[in-house]
């Protein structure tokens, strides 16, 4: 576990702490994104449930989305990995995996802007991701689609939440775009990509 140094600001959250909120987080319904994708548990819209009191409490809950982007990554880069995705279609899961890589950037930053410690990613093989399940193109494309409205859900959620209310601006322009990813991998699942007028 790497602690940051005391000196770099009052406002800490260390990898324990994301922990404790990542368990939490679970209890109340929010497994990470590989269950929620599978089916194991609903994800509920409101994972962050209480209004941030302040900065401290807005990087505790930048750091669970960042976590969150971390395993988005790490699965764009299992199912690219299988084999299964070809063609436009690979192009298109490694596109939003970049744009997830993008998502972790700015969380990172804003995290380090308030002088806390950002949560680092684990090795792709300490997620558990469903690999034997995914037999052909679009057991991949359904399982990315899974995380994607996860995500989003999960997002949503956090609009609300934040101390700082330009926060909210962010993780609302970052919905969109999960938003956006989980209606084109339903298209391309040949699938409505718009199945409800609302997440």
């Amino acid at each position: 576990m790497t602690t940051p140094t005391p000196s770099t600001s009052s406002i800490v959250t260390t990898q324990d702490d994301v922990n404790r909120r990542r368990d939490f987080l679970k209890k109340g319904g929010a497994l990470g994104l590989a269950t929620i994708a599978l089916g194991f548990m609903d994800v509920k819209p409101g994972w962050a449930q209480t209004r941030s009191a302040s900065e401290a409490g807005d990087a505790h809950i930048l750091n669970v989305a960042l976590a969150l982007e971390h395993e988005a990554i790490a699965a764009y880069g299992v199912g690219a990995k299988t084999g299964l995705l070809k063609g436009g279609v690979l192009k298109l899961a490694l596109q939003f995996r970049g744009q997830h890589e993008a998502h972790a950037e700015a969380l990172e930053g804003a995290i380090r802007s308030m002088g806390a410690y950002a949560v680092r990613a684990k090795p792709a093989k300490e997620y558990a991701f469903p690999v034997n399940k995914l037999h052909n193109p679009a057991d991949v494309l359904r399982f990315a689609a899974g995380l994607e409205k996860a995500a989003a859900m999960a997002y949503l959620g956090t609009v609300p939440s934040f101390h700082n209310r330009g926060l909210s601006k962010t993780a609302a322009s970052i919905m969109g775009d999960e938003t956006m990813h989980w209606a084109v991998l339903r298209n391309a699942l040949g699938e409505n990509p718009v199945p409800i007028g609302f997440i």
